[in-house]
């Protein structure tokens, strides 16, 4: 009867809102849920938020489909109001721009409802399912959606220049923070961080020897169909943009292999006398993940000036932590074409060890440092001047760099390619000043570890064989999307919900065949559904913390803690 009225709709629409997102969040929370049942129910949660404003997409006429469209602009442009990202004069051209984008005749006499959405991301859904059925784009095709949507909010997006002079007055007047908050507000209000996807990601803690290690399962980018994969490959080659960190990103249009940027912006920074630009990752692993890129498009390098960059950054922004890649493969990032930094204003759990062998040199009095209790070989130094930092930080990295000891496996270089470099990571406290942590690096390869003697080790390549870099030398783990399905199995495995299957040919558990035998033998098949699906989650923690171990170039046993001394005192320190 209730279903009769349109209050009586509203009311069952709430109830069934909120079941939803609370069965999808506690799922999501708890981790490990089957891919296809998690996708429908994303589906139906969808479908509610639709059916909130009385109107099923799926079964509109093309004339009520327009209407509908023309309804949704107007939506838009009054979140860009409520967000200031447009004026009033910029409607008329915002709106118009939109009509076009939609290849709509005239805008819609409704008047939009009141709403206030924290993201404009679940109309943007709405108008690109929309724009799809119109048949405007491909919508089979995930990056022909995705490079729609930022076309569509790329017409409220204010001009670059504006948001360099935005950013430049808050910083002037009321600091760096209020300036990074503007700044990064204003890539979440304009859906370029996208925060809907983020929140799909997988997340928990795991204790280990040297504290809690973080751990994701990235969900947030989406996997590529066999329409797109085949797309890609028919993609002419391309050199603009040279790579995705350019600036010449602003605004781009995108293709099938390369996302769009219309609403992306960058403003300028000048660090130790070289020009930057500072912008945020659309997809952060962490709060604030900010991106800090040379005007140039030059290879990453690693040396005093690198240092001096990352100190006057840190001076720039004390409120964020900043922090390079290696630049050797094997052990540097994912881009090693394009010089850049990273940061973001969290507290990572390498921020949290301690130190394990205090030390000291003499000749720079204002710097405390040791060795840390740490699974990736690193050296802190604590100290308030940030020129001695500097100094104490180059002599380290220098002597680093032809440093041999072959007790250990390490060498400098083999046929004049050299090995040895480091992944520094810097952040201000009140109370001590400039804290940096070095973590020695070595991307050297043999025969019986042809990917990397400090890189993940074949036998746990099932949860981790990526290059270890900065985000997971700090202690978080971005671990590949598969682990979500694979570790619902194996935690079923343990339950006693479903047999071993995992040394059957073709088996999608094929890959974890010798670690599920571990953790039958460890645990056993009979454990309860919720024990065994944190007991998953904890031994993958556990196995990324071995990760570390593996890329630590001096080991955690005596001979590698007695190496390192000996390297530490080859520089000038000794222990106090």
């Amino acid at each position: 009867v209730l279903t009769d009225s349109t209050a009586g709709l509203r009311f069952w629409l709430k109830i069934a809102k909120a079941w939803h997102t609370t069965l999808w969040k506690a799922e999501a929370k708890g981790g490990m849920v089957n891919t296809t049942e998690s996708t429908h129910r994303i589906h139906r949660y969808r479908r509610v938020l639709m059916a909130k404003n009385e109107l099923d997409i799926t079964t509109l006429t093309p004339e009520q489909r327009d209407a509908r469209l023309a309804l949704d602009v107007e939506r838009l442009l009054r979140f860009g109001r409520k967000h200031k990202l447009i004026k009033d004069l910029d409607v008329l051209v915002a709106r118009n721009t939109l009509l076009d984008l939609l290849a709509l005749a005239a805008p819609s006499e409704a008047k939009p409802p009141k709403e206030d959405p924290a993201t404009p991301a679940a109309l943007l859904d709405e108008m690109v399912e929309l724009a799809a059925q119109k048949e405007l784009f491909d919508g089979a095709v995930n990056q022909y959606r995705i490079n729609f949507e930022t076309r569509l909010m790329g017409a409220l997006m204010p001009r670059e220049s504006e948001v360099c002079k935005k950013f430049k007055k808050l910083y002037q007047k009321q600091g760096a923070k209020a300036a990074t908050d503007w700044f990064y507000q204003l890539c979440v209000d304009t859906n370029y961080i996208r925060t809907a996807q983020i929140a799909k990601n997988i997340q928990w803690n795991t204790a280990t020897p040297y504290g809690e290690l973080e751990i994701t399962i990235n969900l947030t980018k989406p996997e590529k169909d066999p329409k797109t994969i085949a797309l890609e490959r028919l993609q002419p080659k391309s050199g603009y943009p040279a790579c995705m960190l350019c600036k010449e990103n602003i605004g781009y249009a995108g293709r099938i292999n390369f996302p769009a940027r219309q609403t992306h912006r960058i403003v300028p920074i000048t660090l130790a006398g070289e020009q930057f630009y500072l912008q945020y990752s659309p997809y952060a692993y962490f709060h604030e993940h900010c991106i800090m890129l040379h005007e140039q498009h030059k290879p990453m390098e690693m040396n005093k000036q690198t240092l001096a960059e990352i100190f006057d950054f840190v001076a720039q922004f004390p409120h964020y932590t900043c922090g390079s890649n290696a630049d050797l493969p094997i052990v540097g990032g994912s881009i090693l074409s394009h010089s850049h930094f990273q940061g973001g204003r969290y507290v990572f759990p390498m921020q949290k060890a301690d130190i394990a062998v205090p030390m000291a040199d003499i000749r720079y009095p204002g710097v405390k440092a040791g060795i840390l209790n740490w699974p990736v070989s690193a050296v802190r130094l604590v100290g308030r001047s940030s020129q001695q930092m500097q100094i104490v930080a180059n002599n380290i990295l220098t002597a680093w760099r032809t440093y041999t000891d072959e007790s250990v496996g390490i060498l400098a270089e083999t046929d004049g390619t050299p090995h040895n470099t480091v992944t520094p990571i810097l952040h201000y406290d009140e109370t001590d000043g400039f804290i940096l942590d070095l973590a020695l690096r070595n991307n050297r390869t043999s025969a019986e570890f042809p990917d990397g003697i400090f890189h993940p080790h074949k036998e746990y390549h099932n949860i981790k064989k990526e290059n270890i870099g900065l985000i997971e030398v700090m202690g978080l783990a971005i671990l590949p999307a598969r682990l979500k399905d694979q570790g619902a199995q194996i935690a079923e495995i343990l339950a006693g919900q479903r047999p071993n299957t995992s040394r059957e040919p073709g088996d999608t558990l094929a890959v974890h065949a010798d670690w599920i035998d571990e953790l039958i033998a460890k645990y056993g098949t009979h454990m309860k559904p919720e024990a065994a699906n944190k007991a998953v989650k904890a031994e993958i923690g556990t196995v990324f913390s071995h990760v570390l171990e593996n890329a630590g170039v001096f080991k955690q046993d005596a001979q590698g803690q007695a190496a390192f001394v000996r390297f530490m005192q080859s520089v000038g320190f000794k222990k106090v």
